[in-house]
């Protein structure tokens, strides 16, 4: 990956925020590929992106259109980016009509879905016609390059961990992504696995988007990942991006993370507002107790902390909902976006004292492990 990141705009049309928007919100709260110069979504043009999403003001403008980000960019970015992330297998014709506009002005195109843009004879026309690249960041590698599960995996000595969810679209990759950030920033090594399209997107070195590969080698794909990891880059820790939920009925993600990488803890993601699962409106939400049984039943792995999504929750509301899940549920628990990751770290040191060791000396930043 080069050290220079590529400029690119972000369409998120009518999503942005929402959950079918994750891919746009997760690349605006970080990107080691892409510097992000704006956001298409018509109906919070005019608006700052960090502050509709986190309420900090991060100075990525949202734009009604491509020709209004064209016009008030200094730049025509590298990449215009497909952020949206739908049910749906195909883009609707006004979509279309949009990529052709972004390749006509010399736009390479990133597309996060299981439509794959580089196999449409008209986008193939289109790129070639300006010298433009299509990149389908879902596409799985050939036949020939896929892995099925060896047991190599009982050759990893660090801890690794699973970020899990009770559903899609909860905050799973966010978690993982603060959580990899802070370690390092501590001084302990942590490579970050990725299993979806958005970390992907983001930067991260290792992995692959395991929902468009065929089912045999889901597991084996992930079981590679990590082994590669453990063996190119020596880490002390290596952490594994969950997807969908254990207990999800449409998918079966998170029971191939659990087989694949063998975790020694995870920490389940939960959105406590939610009533019904992403997308799924006949779907209750499981309880988070039932979720937590199921991992351990198909895994063996404890859940050794909670992280929350505070969507639709006042600040009184998460803080009450913190302490209840502690008092109930015995586990660290805590809200990576609104008071970061420090007990996540603690809890880590307190399972895995070899962390400690490697905590670099910083009077400065707080001791990994402490008792408070």
């Amino acid at each position: 990956m080069s050290s220079a990141k590529k400029t690119a705009l972000v369409y998120c049309e009518n999503q942005f925020g929402l959950m079918d928007g994750k891919t746009a919100a997760g690349l605006v709260r970080h990107s080691e590929t892409y510097n992000i110069m704006g956001v298409i979504d018509s109906f919070l043009a005019g608006k700052d992106a960090g502050e509709e999403l986190d309420n900090q003001k991060n100075n990525i403008p949202i734009f009604a259109n491509l020709n209004s980000a064209l016009a008030n960019l200094p730049n025509v970015p590298d990449c215009y980016i497909y952020g949206k992330a739908p049910l749906e297998a195909s883009i609707p014709i006004a979509e279309r009509a949009l990529i052709l506009e972004a390749m006509s002005k010399g736009m390479n195109i990133i597309n996060g879905l299981h439509q794959f843009f580089s196999e449409d004879p008209e986008f193939v026309a289109m790129a070639n016609r300006y010298g433009v690249e299509i990149q389908d960041i879902r596409k799985p590698p050939e036949l020939k390059d896929l892995h099925i599960f060896t047991g190599e995996i009982t050759k990893v000595n660090v801890p690794v961990i699973a970020v899990l969810g009770t559903d899609c679209a909860c905050g799973k990759m966010t978690t993982a992504v603060e959580l990899n950030k802070s370690l390092n920033n501590l001084g302990i090594k942590s490579v970050l696995i990725a299993t979806g399209q958005t970390a992907i997107m983001q930067g991260a070195k290792y992995g692959v988007s395991i929902d468009a590969l065929g089912s045999q080698f889901v597991i084996g794909e992930i079981e590679h990942a990590v082994v590669r990891a453990f063996e190119e880059e020596s880490p002390d820790i290596i952490l594994v991006e969950g997807q969908s939920s254990v207990s999800h009925p449409a998918f079966m993600s998170s029971v191939g993370i659990l087989k694949g990488c063998m975790p020694d803890g995870v920490i389940l993601q939960h959105p406590p507002s939610r009533k019904f699962r992403c997308d799924f409106p006949l779907s209750p939400m499981p309880n988070i107790v039932s979720e937590i049984r199921l991992i351990k039943a198909i895994s063996q792995s404890q859940v050794i902390a909670i992280a929350l999504s505070h969507e639709n929750l006042t600040a009184t509301e998460i803080q009450k909902t913190i302490k209840g899940y502690e008092e109930r549920l015995l586990l660290p628990t805590t809200d990576v976006l609104t008071y970061g990751c420090s007990k996540l770290t603690r809890a880590l040191g307190n399972l895995f004292p070899t962390l400690n060791r490697r905590y670099k000396a910083n009077s400065q930043i707080r001791p990994l492990l402490t008792t408070g």
